[in-house]
């Protein structure tokens, strides 16, 4: 992945991907999470974080994968372009993939998690005190993560509830992503909606009675 410098070149992009792993997509923590800003930071530092961020965000909205503006990210990050291969944004994915939040394939393609994992003893030991005092604690907290079958529960009777308001198939799978759903379990729940609301199969295409908004399923 190489950056140019001149300005009259069209913007560099990087296409994007999830990197899927069923132990850790279930076990980790997601980069927006305050587990990740407060244990995560001091590893990678907060450039590093904050590119996590933004390509949740992206695959949130696109699980399928995305073109990445290389400049444009530069630029909303605060980092610079300039460089070549020793880019400041450059260095910031290197970052990433060095301690396991992405993988590069070839030049032209990273693999991004959608969780990460807890940090491990190393990790935890190059903490100041205080925070790994935390951890400690964080670690000994009862774990009150929902499991597997309560999500795909919830994502299921999320699902019906919307096809039965109205909702097309893309809106639904839509707006579970963007309640944080993860993609394999927002799909399951449309086709378990479907098959328990069968009328509901040649109305796919129907345009939706109203909008959802985060929340509304509160």
């Amino acid at each position: 992945m190489t950056l140019t410098s001149d300005p009259t070149q069209p913007a560099p992009t990087i296409a994007v991907d999830a990197w899927s792993d069923p132990v850790i997509d279930q076990l980790g923590h997601d980069p927006r999470s305050a587990y990740v800003e407060t244990f995560w930071l001091p590893i990678l530092g907060p450039s590093s974080v904050w590119l996590l961020r933004r390509l949740a965000d992206g695959l949130d909205r696109h699980p399928e994968g995305f073109e990445l503006d290389l400049v444009d990210t530069a630029q909303s990050l605060g980092v610079g372009m300039r460089g070549g291969r020793n880019a400041p944004l450059l260095r910031t994915f290197e970052r990433c993939c060095r301690f396991g939040a992405a993988r590069m394939h070839g030049t032209s393609t990273i693999s991004v998690r959608r969780r990460l994992a807890p940090l491990t003893r190393a990790q935890t030991e190059r903490l100041p005190n205080s925070l790994r005092h935390e951890h400690d604690r964080w670690l000994s907290r009862p774990n009150v993560s929902p499991s597997f079958e309560q999500m795909q529960a919830r994502a299921r009777s999320l699902a019906l509830s919307m096809i039965q308001l109205g909702e097309d198939n893309q809106s639904v799978e839509r707006q579970l992503h963007r309640w944080r759903f993860h993609p394999a379990i927002a799909h399951d729940a449309i086709r378990w909606a479907l098959a328990h609301h069968p009328h509901r199969e040649s109305m796919t295409t129907t345009p939706p009675k109203h909008e959802l908004v985060n929340g509304d399923a509160a």
